[in-house]
Parts: C-alpha cells; sequence; structure tokens
C-alpha cells in the first residue's frame, strides 16, 4: 500500500513539476489546487500549518511544502517521490542547458541570446528586491534593519557577511518581544502541551532529531572542507551547494547571493554564466533551486550536476523532517514570530545587495542594455507577464541586439 501511494504521489509531483511554471508563490498555489481541493490529501487548516513552517525555515519552501505532502501522504518514500517528482524536470533541462552552453556560445547570436538572459535575472532579482521589501518591511524599523544589513555585506562580502546579517536580524527581532509577549508565550506553551496533536508528533522525535543532527553535522563539515581539500575537490563543490542551501532565508531569489559566492569567488563558473543560468532557470517549471543543476553540470558534468542538485536541496529537507513534529508547539510563541520578522528584514538587504553586485559584474554592457531591463521589469510588474515570458523577450532581444 504504501508503495503504490509513493507511485501516486511520483507521478502526481511530476505532472507538477513540467506544469508549475512562475516560481515558489505560484507552486504554493498549484500545491492547494491539487492537494486540498482535488485530492484532499491533507486539508486547509494542515496545508496552512505545513507552509507556516517552510516559510519560517531555510530552504526552498515550495519543495519543502512537497516534501511535507509527501511524507504525510506516503511517509518517508512518499517524501522522497515528492522531492524526485517535482524538481526532476527541471533539473534535466538545466543540465541539458549546461552541456550545449560552450556550443552556444561559439555562435553571435546564441551569444547574445545569453547576454539577455543575464539581463533577464537583473529584472527578475529587482522584482524580488521591491515585492520583498513591501511585504517584509512594512514599517521604518525594519527597513532601517534591511539597509543595515546591505551596508554589512558591502563591507563584509561573503559566507561569512552573509550569515552574520542573518544573526543579526534574528538577534534584532528577538530583542523586540516586551514583557506582554513573555506572558503570552507561557499561556501558549501550557495550551501546546495540552494539545493532544502537539503530543502524537512528539512521537516522532526519534527520527526527527536524527534529521536535525545530520543537518547540524553536515553544515560543520561543509564549513570545514575548505581547510582540509583542495580547490577542485567534488566533496568541496557538494560542501558550498550545501552551505548555500542551509543560509536560504525568503525564499528560492535569495539563493543568487549565496551561489554566486559559493561558486563564482572560487573561479569556478564565470559571472557571465552564472547569470545566464540564473536567467534561464527562470524560465523552467518546478523550483529555482535547481539552477545548481546547471552550476553541477558545468563543473563536473552528469556526476557534478547530480551531487549539486542533492547537496542544495538536502539541508531544507533535513531541517523540515526534523523540525515537523514540533511545529505545532512551536509556531504560536510570539519569540519566533519576532525573531522571524528580524530575519526577513535581514533578507531583504541580503538580495539588494545582491542586487547592486548585479550591476557591478558586467552585465550591463552597453547603454542598449538598460530599456531591455526596464521593459523586462515593467512586463513583470504592471504587465503581471509570467516569468517565462520575460525570459523570452529578454534572450530575443539580446540576440538581435
Amino acid at each position: 500500500m504504501i508503495v503504490l501511494r509513493a507511485l501516486e504521489v511520483l507521478w502526481t509531483f511530476f505532472l507538477l513539476g513540467i506544469s508549475a511554471f512562475g516560481g515558489p508563490v505560484a507552486h504554493l498555489g498549484y500545491f492547494r489546487r491539487t492537494f486540498v481541493e482535488k485530492k484532499k490529501w491533507v486539508d486547509d487548516e494542515e496545508y496552512g500549518a505545513l507552509l507556516a513552517l517552510c516559510q519560517f525555515l531555510p530552504g526552498p519552501a515550495s519543495s519543502q511544502v512537497g516534501f511535507c505532502v509527501g511524507l504525510h501522504r506516503a511517509g518517508f518514500l512518499g517524501g522522497i517521490a515528492a522531492w524526485i517528482g517535482f524538481t526532476l524536470p527541471s533539473a534535466l533541462i538545466m543540465v541539458a542547458i549546461a552541456h550545449y552552453l560552450f556550443a552556444f556560445q561559439t555562435s553571435p547570436l546564441a551569444h547574445g541570446a545569453l547576454h539577455g538572459l543575464q539581463l533577464a535575472a537583473v529584472a527578475v532579482v529587482a522584482q524580488a528586491v521591491w515585492l520583498m521589501a513591501q511585504s517584509l518591511c512594512p514599517d521604518t524599523p525594519r527597513r532601517a534593519l534591511a539597509l543595515l544589513c546591505a551596508a554589512v555585506l558591502g563591507l563584509m562580502p561573503g559566507t561569512l557577511g552573509e550569515v552574520s546579517v542573518l544573526i543579526i536580524g534574528g538577534l534584532t527581532g528577538w530583542a523586540t518581544l516586551d514583557d506582554s509577549g513573555l506572558v503570552r508565550h507561557r499561556e501558549t506553551y501550557r495550551l501546546a502541551r495540552e494539545w493532544p496533536d502537539a503530543k502524537r508528533e512528539l512521537q516522532l522525535h526519534g527520527p526527527a532529531l536524527l534529521c536535525l543532527t545530520l543537518f547540524a553535522g553536515l553544515l560543520l563539515a561543509a564549513f570545514m572542507l575548505p581547510e582540509i581539500l583542495p580547490p577542485q575537490s567534488p566533496w568541496l563543490q557538494a560542501g558550498a551547494f550545501y552551505r548555500a542551501g542551509a543560509l536560504v532565508f525568503g525564499g528560492g531569489h535569495v539563493v543568487l547571493p549565496l551561489l554566486r559566492d559559493a561558486v563564482v569567488a572560487p573561479g569556478w563558473v564565470s559571472p557571465q554564466v552564472f547569470l545566464a543560468g540564473y536567467g534561464a532557470v527562470q524560465a523552467m517549471p518546478g523550483p529555482l533551486f535547481t539552477v545548481a543543476a546547471y552550476l553541477g553540470a558545468l563543473m563536473g558534468g552528469y556526476k557534478g550536476a547530480a551531487i549539486a542538485t542533492v547537496s542544495i536541496f538536502l539541508p531544507g529537507l533535513l531541517l523540515v523532517g526534523g523540525t515537523l513534529p514540533y511545529w505545532r508547539m512551536l509556531r504560536t510563541r510570539p519569540y519566533v514570530a519576532a525573531m522571524m520578522k528580524g530575519l526577513n528584514a535581514a533578507v531583504v538587504g541580503l538580495l539588494g545587495a545582491a542586487f547592486i553586485d548585479l550591476l557591478t559584474i558586467s552585465t550591463i554592457q552597453s547603454i542598449y542594455d538598460l530599456p531591455i531591463i526596464l521593459f523586462a521589469l515593467l512586463l513583470l510588474t504592471a504587465g503581471r507577464a509570467r516569468p517565462i515570458l520575460v525570459v523570452i523577450f529578454c534572450a530575443a532581444a539580446g540576440a538581435v541586439g
């Protein structure tokens, strides 16, 4: 029965993996329509709880929600089936793009199209910064925190700066909790202990603790690997993708600065080739994190693509598997919500700094690139065009420009 359910999960998510265009927010809409309204695998309340958990954790939110739905439907095997079905189509297409990239670059027409993909990436990130700033920084203190985090990243680029701004954001949010919040926290904790569903979930604490232990151990190893392995080691590359996947708060677009530092700074991939892949993945169905398949294929062929894809998704899946049993108890605690407000503001600063960097790595090669970016941004915002249409426009404009 479990195997049949897992196969059902695999097929359902595969169909979503070839049709769910539009990025993480759109994916969550597809999921609700499929799993709440049509198949009724979960109800609205449960789906909302899963969504809240995955928005709270670092990692690709839509993939994490899908993993949770698979777990709910067919256990651990169902969770793996959900991830494979949703991820595989986009990952295979990105590997194909990487495989033919250098052949494309020998053609002037294709070279222009690749430059157009870089311009599309600039427009997409600009829109993401604007929308996230509106929703995650609605007041002056959080806007100031976002600007502070962007300034810190300007002075301290790289992984250390990114970790630092996340710590700053979380601690700043936690410091805003007042005494009344502590009173609410005690009452919420009392009610959570009396909640039968919470007790049932805590029976899964053994596997959950194993997932959290693996997450922490692998993250520690990922930070230590650069000190002990040669620069071209596949394990070092796996560690770089694992670090990026473990530190992504706020959605798929935030992975841009983390991946850039992971693969461009060591010289594994050029900035232009990196941005071309990031632009191309906007036109793909499925998760944005499959840009890792493209980068891994450039660095190590099919084996590199597999290692990079698993490495960038693994921390998010381990975290959601480890925290899911405890989420019902934690989600109503005020200090958790306060920390998330600070983390979200830090994420806006992180992405804003990444956007500034995009404009300083030769993305804009001539004055004619500016109208292309501005029109693409207009299509995304005022025209509400799908990202795939914007990518096609930018690629065509770059090819004929």
